[in-house]
């Protein structure tokens, strides 16, 4: 009698460590799976703040360009009619990815060949750099008109002297400028934004 209650306490105390065996298993692959998705969730976040630097750092030329174009400096000094390679300006549109993304922007070659290296901005740190391009949204070069150029019509300013009859509003053509930035990680940023001449 004793030895068979014996030898089923043994039977039992070895089921119980399998399933111990197996629920500790269970757990360590649970614990390697949540380090994992937080590894992967560090990362990301990472990466995103990268990409959130850039952006900000990017203000950097829409910045410069708008300096340039409200007080007619160097190296556009106001010439908006016709390509300046100097100033990384183009007065037709230029042609764009399916993102809206110019062309040249996405590569170095091509970047090379209608702006200047000079003015390529550092960023805030040196393994930062921000390079831009200004087009002027218009189909040929010469003179702005309504015709051959994407204008930006304002909203009516002052009376008129019949009601129904209201004044044109005063239009000026359309500017676009689209920056990237390369930063650590070869992480890059697009920004594009457009304006008018400032008066």
């Amino acid at each position: 009698m004793n030895r068979s209650r014996f030898a089923s306490a043994v039977r039992q105390q070895g089921v119980v460590l399998i399933f111990s065996l197996i629920v500790l298993l269970i757990l360590a692959i649970g614990a390697v799976a949540v380090l994992r998705s937080v590894n992967s969730s560090l990362v990301s976040a990472g990466n995103l703040a990268f990409h959130r630097d850039l952006v900000n750092q990017a203000e950097q030329a829409v910045s410069t360009v708008m300096t340039e174009f409200k007080t007619n400096a160097p190296p556009l000094n106001g010439a908006t009619i016709a390509d300046l390679p100097a100033a990384n300006y183009v007065s037709t549109a230029l042609p764009t990815n399916a993102q809206g993304v110019p062309l040249v922007l996405l590569s170095n070659a091509a970047f090379a060949a209608v702006g200047s290296a000079a003015n390529i901005l550092p960023g805030a740190t040196p393994d930062v750099t921000i390079r831009y391009i200004i087009d002027r949204l218009c189909t040929n070069t010469g003179n702005a008109n309504i015709i051959n150029c994407v204008q930006s019509t304002g909203l009516p300013t002052g009376g008129t002297a019949n009601k129904n009859t209201a004044l044109a509003p005063p239009s000026a053509t359309v500017y676009r400028i689209s920056v990237r930035v390369d930063g650590p990680r070869n992480t890059q940023a697009f920004l594009q934004t457009t304006f008018t001449k400032p008066d």
